[in-house]
């Protein structure tokens, strides 16, 4: 057996690392009569802060093995008990820490050379029974094989001892909701409590606790030791004695709609010394510096009723069964009339459990529709898949439907967010909730399951003003486990209004000289006078070949040579001469002077755009 100690920079804590690499064979015991035992002698005498485990074996059918740790003063933890199902070999560092647990890995592992290990997982039970003890003396650990069949070898196994700082206070946080079923429109109260354990050697100061109230809820007052913001949700806590407990409560009132499950995630984000078992700030979901409450408002939740896309010039469908898309890529082309081919761009930070693609798997009540069909695996509650949509031209509304927006217990929490942009201005669609979901702005959270052939986990988005660009993000909300499991939506087909352009003209003038006044000018005999004609797009689409002309009154005389085109009055700089041909009538704009009319040209005039036509007089 080997041991070390590893230096850790916070607190000046120092991680102790015991080594056995004492091989045996591990063989079939269902009452674990016969296991393989390993120890891990620790000489010196510390309080332990925290525990991880590492262990190497090969087994065929690792589920067959249950895994024990004993500490020198007979506490045991659980470290795995027949878990893994069908998959071979064990290459894992068990850490309370660690994003997922270790029921949840059923994948073969390698057994090549540790450590570093393979993987990292939470054990069976927390390690954190440990913490607070003395290391003094001879740590267990024991593997039986409980299931006849397949048997195996252990390799080695490390037992990492994190040794407690001098100064250090153990902190914890508990919170309570007072009504588990609110009325939607009622009042509740949030009631958060910090306390530093009596057997911590130092009072905590700088104490934060961050408790930011979810969509669902309106702050309105709160009470307690300290003070809280309810615009960042930082609950100032400031200094806690050993033994003591600080707490406050945050009264809101309920608006989320009925039957609707709403999650407040609170965690302990400062303090000026160590915690033994915790670590503020660091978005963990199993630590006790952290915690969570929930409640479900009354009443049975109804699909919602989507707006009414008005639409002037009429509207297409983008229908997906009219549609191609190369299984597997991430990029695709929509063809429609009036619009033009619509692409598709979607990036995942998980990975496609199958490849992206159209099919019918999800019919969200349809008969054969095929829909864009995203199944897709996340490793973390936070990562999420993209979809970006983008329209050749803009149009003046949209509206489209997603399939199974939904949850399952301890599996997956949809998430689903909708934006629009228009001119790179942002555009915020109305979402309409199905039954399985919520919807908060432009949001819509799943928290019901449903089945993947019916309509209940429908969201409908309805853009009701122009938009050009559409982004679709996939994810899950807080309610997911912190490694959810795959998950899949279809986003079904597109309604757009047809592109329209809606052409505006101004017409501005003032006197430039009147060959008296040099700073009052008159609009009198032989005076100048400056024009500006400005033709404008606050349409959706682009206009083509556009022109414009204006006629000189008999009482004005056109200057030769006093042409300027620009995509505003201020900005028209652009010389034009006088005729209709060369170079100056498409750099980007043209114009001319013919009898008494000035014309102006635009081969395309796009949304939101403009141009300039500008030219002098005299009066007769």
């Amino acid at each position: 057996m080997l041991s070390c100690g590893l230096p850790a920079s916070a607190f000046a804590q120092t991680v102790n690392q015991y080594t056995n690499s004492t091989t045996g064979n591990i063989v079939d015991s269902t009452t674990c009569a016969t296991t393989v035992t390993r120890t891990f002698t620790v000489g010196t005498n510390f309080t332990v802060a925290d525990v991880n485990l590492g262990v190497l074996l090969s087994h065929t059918y690792r589920s067959d093995l249950r895994i024990t740790l004993t500490s020198p003063l007979g506490t045991s933890v659980q470290i795995m008990t027949n878990v893994g199902g069908a998959a071979d070999n064990l290459n894992v560092l068990f850490d309370d820490e660690a994003a997922a647990a270790i029921s949840s890995h059923s994948t073969n592992d390698t057994t090549g050379a540790v450590p570093p290990y393979l993987r990292t997982f939470r054990p069976t039970a927390a390690l954190t029974a440990f913490d607070g003890q003395s290391s003094l003396g001879t740590w267990t650990m024991v593997i039986c094989d409980s299931v006849l069949a397949d048997v195996g070898t252990f390799t080695r196994a490390d037992l990492y001892l994190t040794s407690a700082p001098a100064s250090y206070a153990d902190l914890s946080l508990t919170k309570t909701v007072s009504n588990a079923n609110p009325a939607s429109g009622g009042a509740i109260s949030y009631t958060l409590s910090v306390t530093n354990s009596a057997s911590s050697p130092t009072a905590a100061s700088g104490v934060t606790v961050l408790d930011i109230l979810p969509a669902g809820v309106s702050f309105v007052s709160a009470s307690g030791f300290g003070s809280y913001d309810s615009a960042t949700g930082v609950w100032t806590v400031g200094s806690i004695p050993a033994g003591t407990t600080r707490t406050l409560t945050i009264n809101v009132t309920v608006t989320a709609g009925l039957g609707t499950t709403i999650q407040n995630d609170t965690e302990i984000s400062a303090s000026s010394v160590a915690d033994l078992d915790s670590t503020p700030n660091n978005a963990s979901i199993n630590e006790d510096d952290d915690a969570a409450v929930s409640f479900t408002t009354t009443g049975t939740r109804t699909a919602g009723t989507p707006p009414t896309l008005v639409c002037p010039n009429g509207t297409t469908l983008l229908d997906w069964n009219a549609q191609s898309w190369t299984s597997g890529s991430s990029t695709g082309t929509a063809t429609v009339a009036n619009i033009g081919a619509i692409g598709f761009n979607v990036t995942t930070q998980g990975t496609f459990t199958i490849p992206l693609q159209l099919n019918a798997t999800i019919t969200g009540g349809t008969t054969g529709q095929n829909s864009l069909y995203q199944n897709v695996e996340y490793t973390t509650r936070t990562q999420t898949t993209t979809t970006v949509v983008t329209l050749p031209t803009a149009v003046p509304g949209a509206q489209f439907t997603i399939f199974d927006v939904d949850y399952a217990p301890n599996d997956f929490a949809d998430k689903m967010t909708i934006t629009g942009t228009y001119n790179g201005a942002s555009v915020t669609p109305t979402l309409t909730n199905g039954v399985t979901n919520y919807v908060f702005g432009n949001v819509a959270i799943g928290d019901v399951t449903a089945s993947d052939t019916t309509n209940q986990g429908t969201v409908v988005a309805t853009f009701s003003s122009p938009v050009d660009t559409i982004t679709i993000v996939y994810g899950n909300h807080t309610t997911a486990p912190a490694d959810p499991d795959g998950q899949a939506i279809a986003i079904n087909d597109f309604t757009f209004c047809n592109p329209q352009t809606t052409l505006s003209v101004t017409k501005l003038s003032n006197v430039v000289s009147d060959g008296v006044s040099g700073s009052n000018p008159k609009s009198v005999p032989g005076a100048v006078v400056r024009y500006c004609v400005l033709v404008s797009n606050s349409g959706s689409a682009t206009s083509s070949n556009v022109v414009a002309t204006d006629s000189i009154p008999a009482n004005l005389t056109f200057v030769p040579g006093s042409m300027l085109s620009g995509t505003s009055c201020a900005a028209a700089t652009t010389a034009e001469d006088d005729n209709n041909s060369g170079g100056d009538e498409s750099d980007p704009f043209g114009m001319d002077f013919a009898g008494n009319v000035v014309t102006g040209r635009a081969a395309s005039l796009g949304p939101a755009a403009s141009f300039a036509m500008v030219f002098n007089t005299t009066v007769n």
